[in-house]
């Protein structure tokens, strides 16, 4: 017998919302959390506005000790801390060098980069031979597993620690590694998760790369344009989201909150062929992420009510609606509704996934539909394959028990997860 997964913490650090409460009323709401950098306007870039969390050195106090914020220069790992500490204490845990070693619970967390200001600033050292003045904190600032390196000492998680990485797919990859993990016995808890820093070194290439949007320097707000027929490119985003898989067993034993379960899912890759390649899916691997997600969860296409999709405001959104509904076989009215959380926050890259899949979470406890602000114009490819009214304008409150979470990398790289209300 496989063990059944449930989610009993969240947490979150994103551009419109710093903690579960904030961000649920955001996205409610409609909330964006993009702004115009002026930073971004003196480096050259075309694209000048961006999703930033907002966090004071209050805050920062609160969950980092003055030794570990002592020249910490990575928002990374800030932010991937930040939410993680959250989503350990909201599923009831305590955390602190207190807290006991775990041997049951571990940690998977991804990111892209991280502290590339601090390999900027180690390059200069180098070149100027100070190499002695790097500081005992560089490596693990710069390295990819810092981010799980802190948050597991943290949290003394005594299971599996590590960290993925897997482009814009990060998040949802975790989050499926996580409750494998868990459905065959490995763990009985996983604190899954990813985050992305909001540093200009990483951000710039994108820029270089013409792919985000510049034409709404002067209303940041209107900026990411998901399913929209004046989508001009994504608008960068930065970081973290958070999620506590447990054993449904061990939940009910410890009387936890349960926000939902996690049916099944399926990671795949469309190998660049076939039309798919670095930056392009293979519509065809993208289908059968979905169908395969779909067979692991053992439900139906009929049975999905909501798609958070990946979304990301460039021209392969009308491509991901014709694989979503040639992978469900529905179309026109017979689709889910369907939302993607970019709209309000940007596309947060490798935290992307993670941030979406609380925001997918906190729909099925909270039972409603957030919107996609800025798809007054629906595209007119999607149109023709999906009813308009499928792509909201505003948040409604509707019964729902299923929710289809998907992510699509760079490297064509796929995963989708299936949530479920959670039930006896």
């Amino acid at each position: 017998m496989k063990n059944r997964v449930v989610i009993t913490g969240l947490g979150v650090v994103a551009p419109n919302g710093v903690g579960i409460a904030d961000f649920t009323k955001a996205i409610k709401t409609g909330m964006s959390g993009i702004t115009f950098h002026q930073s971004l306007k003196d480096k050259g870039f075309s694209c000048c506005i961006g999703g930033i969390p907002t966090i004071s050195e209050e805050k920062k106090a609160a969950y980092l000790s003055p030794l570990q914020l002592r020249g910490f220069n990575s928002t990374s790992i800030l932010y991937g801390c930040i939410a993680g500490m959250d989503a350990w204490k909201d599923a009831g845990f305590k955390e602190g060098e207190n807290s006991n070693l775990d041997y049951d619970s571990g940690l998977i967390f991804g990111t892209g980069t991280s502290g590339v200001e601090k390999f900027r600033e180690a390059i200069y050292k180098i070149d100027d031979q100070q190499v002695r003045r790097l500081g005992s904190t560089s490596v693990v600032q710069t390295m990819a597993s810092g981010i799980s390196a802190y948050l597991g000492g943290i949290l003394g998680l005594g299971n599996q620690v590590t960290t993925n990485s897997s482009a814009c797919t990060t998040g949802t990859e975790a989050l499926l590694m996580g409750f494998d993990r868990i459905k065959n016995g490995k763990a009985k808890r996983m604190l899954v998760g990813s985050s992305s820093d909001s540093s200009l070194y990483t951000w710039g290439g994108f820029d270089a790369m013409r792919v985000m949007s510049y034409k709404h320097n002067e209303n940041p707000e209107k900026g990411s344009r998901p399913m929209s027929e004046t989508a001009a490119g994504f608008v960068p985003g930065s970081g973290a989201g958070a999620l506590v898989l447990e054993s449904l067993e061990s939940a009910l034993e410890r009387k936890a909150t349960i926000y939902a379960e996690v049916l099944g899912g399926n990671i795949n890759s469309g190998g660049q062929r076939n039309g798919g390649t670095l930056t392009a899916p293979n519509s065809e691997a993208v289908q059968k992420c979905i169908i395969n997600a779909m067979a692991d969860a053992q439900i139906s296409s009929h049975e999905i009510d909501v798609i958070n999709g990946h979304l990301t405001a460039t021209s392969k959104d009308a491509l991901e609606i014709e694989n979503w509904t040639k992978a469900l076989q529905r179309k026109k009215k017979q689709f889910p509704y369907i939302n993607s959380l970019k709209s309000m926050v940007g596309h947060c890259l490798a935290a992307a996934g993670a941030i979406e899949s609380v925001a997918s979470v906190i729909q099925l406890k909270e039972q409603f539909v957030f919107p996609n602000i800025n798809c007054e114009d629906i595209h007119p490819e999607i149109s023709e394959l999906i009813a308009p009214e499928k792509v909201l304008q505003n948040t409604i409150e509707k019964k729902i028990k299923i929710i289809a979470k998907a992510s699509f990398g760079f490297g064509d790289v796929n995963a989708c997860v299936i949530f479920k209300e959670y039930s006896k």
